[in-house]
């Protein structure tokens, strides 16, 4: 291809060979600190993969947790796995000092997959309370309309939402001019944030970005309100107190794992669009990395722990571990203790 001499040199390398590496530079402002904020990040990262791994190993391979309820929580926990994986490492390398480059390929892999994983969790935890309204406002009707191949389909559905939302704005971040900007604010890689390191027009990647935020996760989230609202109606005309204070319980610690989830994931994505001259750059990407490290590892307690089958099942299998490793007493014996 021939040069056009009027273009800058640097426009020219660029359109030749593609945007070279960028510089994750963590977060603005708190470099002196990141050694610090490295360790909660870690140590939530260690708690989501032990708790999901466990989680989805014991509705993978125990019989008795084969209810739609249990594999929803399965692909809960999947997604957890990868939503976590996909940002986690590479932003602790960042924190670290270790490695701050990232390949333009790379990046936009990262988002893809972090996107992509974002709301297909988002659909889980949609089908997740359509499941716990069915449960509790339509019993009679639970068994015929809740059942395996339907969270097959929803797991299908869930991943084909999220690639084919997602698709678009990495297209669109492949065609935008790179002028020679590498360095990128953030622990790892977002759409918004990518885009703005182009010398082109953004305006298509602010608008779609815009409108999937308000199509996916905030639709989403307003269904999600709606059924709670709704079963928190039904839990209310129990006629046990007790029932009333269990559901409520359980009702309200779903609520705050979805908020959670939720509320900084929405605050980054209009932040990008609203918010980028008003709100300060270290709390929007404290906050963009918040949504995806506390809630795996919160969600194989509230979800997994806090349900009485899983913690029947998961009681039993630490006292035959304990038993094996101390030697006291056979599988036999822990086997009759938990029955």
């Amino acid at each position: 291809m021939e040069l056009d001499p009027a273009l800058p040199v640097l426009n020219q390398t660029v359109l030749t060979s593609g945007p070279g590496p960028f510089v994750l530079l963590g977060v603005p402002g708190l470099q002196a600190l990141h050694v610090w904020l490295s360790v909660p990040v870690c140590l939530l990262y260690m708690a989501a993969l032990a708790g999901n791994a466990l989680l989805l190993g014991l509705v993978a391979t125990d019989k008795t947790l084969q209810a739609p309820m249990y594999q929803l929580l399965g692909l809960l926990a999947a997604s957890d796995l990868v939503l976590a994986t996909s940002t986690v490492p590479k932003a602790l390398a960042v924190l670290w000092g270790l490695s701050g480059e990232i390949s333009f390929a790379a990046c936009l892999a990262q988002l893809f997959v972090t996107h992509v994983t974002f709301i297909a969790e988002s659909s889980v935890l949609l089908a997740m309370a359509i499941d716990r309204y069915v449960a509790i406002c339509q019993p009679l009707r639970y068994g015929a309309l809740l059942t395996q191949r339907v969270v097959g389909i929803v797991a299908v559905a869930a991943v084909t939402r999220g690639a084919c939302v997602m698709a678009p704005p990495v297209a669109l971040l492949q065609r935008l001019p790179y002028c020679g900007q590498r360095e990128l604010p953030h622990t790892y890689c977002e759409h918004m944030g990518v885009a703005r390191l182009a010398c082109g027009d953004t305006r298509p990647n602010v608008w779609y970005g815009l409108a999937t935020t308000l199509l996916s996760p905030a639709l989403d989230l307003g269904l999600i309100a709606a059924s709670y609202a709704l079963i928190l109606r039904a839990v209310c005309r129990l006629p046990s107190h007790g029932a009333r204070c269990k559901a409520l319980g359980t009702c309200g610690a779903h609520a705050s794992v979805i908020t959670l989830f939720y509320t900084p994931a929405l605050f980054s994505f209009l932040a990008h669009r609203f918010g980028r001259h008003t709100v300060p750059s270290h709390i929007h990407i404290l906050l963009a990395n918040l949504y995806v490290v506390v809630p795996p590892a919160l969600n194989p307690v509230v979800y997994g722990v806090r349900t009485q089958q899983i913690a029947q099942r998961l009681r039993y299998l630490l006292r035959l571990w304990w038993a094996r490793a101390v030697g006291d007493v056979g599988p036999e014996r822990a086997s009759r203790g938990s029955e």
